[in-house]
């Protein structure tokens, strides 16, 4: 204790924390992705995201995160959705509402970066 970790023994000490803490196994590198993951959901914009990745093209962010990515968008449908059946009772307006935004085009599809 009170040494630097060699960066090979890492991996180890890891699994080791997670056993005393009597937590499930994860890699490590499974930190960085559910810290990714927390950062899309907050809103960070993910060209931000991709300098605190060290990613040298936002491509790679935009493909290896485009699972977060489209269910962030399918939350923004449906909040949309929402919104326009504010006010109005009928099922039927929410219903088309929702199919009709449902198959509204991606303004950004998941392999497409602006």
């Amino acid at each position: 204790m009170g040494r630097p970790l060699a960066p090979a023994s890492l991996p180890r000490r890891f699994r080791s924390f997670l056993n005393r803490a009597g937590l499930r196994r994860v890699r490590f590198h499974d930190l960085r992705h559910s810290t990714t993951a927390l950062l899309l959901e907050q809103g960070i914009d993910l060209v931000v995201i991709k300098e605190l990745l060290g990613h040298a093209h936002i491509g790679v962010t935009a493909t290896v995160y485009a699972h977060v990515r489209l269910r962030l968008q399918r939350q923004a449908i449906d909040t949309l959705s929402d919104a326009l059946a504010e006010g109005d009772d009928s099922e039927e307006f929410t219903t088309l509402s929702r199919d009709r935004l449902l198959t509204l085009p991606s303004a950004m599809p998941p392999n497409k970066v602006m």
